[in-house]
């Protein structure tokens, strides 16, 4: 092995270990921490169901405003850009909201095994504290709708009223099948009765609705997908302008004609998807 090989081989791990050491920086910037703190509010909006704070949706929207403005820039120059970072904020917290939306239709798709779960536990000889903490710990409620029943439990634990723990799993919960749910548990320790019968009725109750919501949106999966299809098209052909001859958006957009014809079609794309999301929509 020569000389050159030699300084050829150790110029190549010198410069492993430095790409090494400058990916350990830059995790380790203030910039990535800052980047980070911004996107938070749309990993807590999915695991946790929280709302981002005023702060965070500041924080939110600027990022999303420079990060749509940079691919806007790249893509077809600065008047796309200004176009897209107006548009920015408002598609990041529409999508905040989105993940927050799936977060709580999965709470309302556990409803049903936590009613069946409370069932079990009254039936069982356990109080409603008692039946609260028996369903969180060993009745089978997993994902979200099995944490927000653990978190109830825990307030129970810490000595919190019933009312107001119930009250506060409500609330977290979004609702909906929770309302029946704390407001039969709450109706039977004023009045008496068969509160395990109940909640088992109750439990029947929402699955046959799931079952109902399931069958619908089979039904209308096909609009809805046709819809998306259509409202992507003219993206997909600009795409493929831009393709087969770079800087067509360009030009295109430097016209602000083009730009009011662009931005009315735009704005009739998103009546039409909205409307077919309302026509499609199912009630809880």
């Amino acid at each position: 092995m020569t000389r050159a090989s030699l300084l050829a081989a150790l110029a190549g791990g010198l410069g492993v270990l430095a790409g090494w050491e400058l990916l350990a920086a830059v995790e380790a910037s203030a910039l990535v921490q800052g980047v980070g703190r911004a996107m938070a509010p749309l990993i807590r909006a999915r695991r946790e169901g929280l709302e981002p704070s005023p702060p965070e949706r500041r924080r939110l929207a600027v990022l999303a405003a420079a990060g749509a403005f940079a691919a806007g820039w790249l893509v077809a120059g600065p008047p796309l850009g200004v176009v897209l970072a107006l548009a920015g904020p408002w598609g990041a917290l529409a999508l905040v909201r989105a993940r927050r939306q799936r977060w709580l239709a999965e709470v309302q798709d556990g409803a049903p095994l936590v009613a069946r779960a409370l069932s079990d536990a009254l039936a069982g000889g356990h109080s409603v504290r008692g039946a609260v903490s028996a369903a969180a710990a060993g009745g089978g409620v997993t994902g979200p709708a099995g944490t927000q029943l653990r978190r109830a439990a825990a307030d129970l634990a810490l000595g919190e009223p019933t009312e107001v723990a119930l009250e506060r799993l409500r609330r977290r919960a979004g609702g909906g099948a929770f309302d029946t749910i704390v407001a039969a548990v709450l109706l039977q320790r004023e009045a008496g009765g068969d509160l395990a019968g109940l909640l088992r009725g109750v439990a029947e109750a929402l699955e046959d609705a799931a079952r109902v919501r399931r069958d619908a949106r089979t039904a209308t999966a096909q609009a809805r997908f046709t819809g998306a299809l259509v409202a992507a098209l003219p993206a997909g052909a600009a795409a493929l302008a831009e393709l087969a001859s770079p800087g067509y958006v360009g030009r295109l957009v430097a016209s602000p004609l083009t730009i009011w014809l662009a931005g009315c079609a735009l704005a009739l794309q998103a009546t039409a998807l909205l409307l077919i999301a309302r026509l499609a929509r199912v009630a809880a």
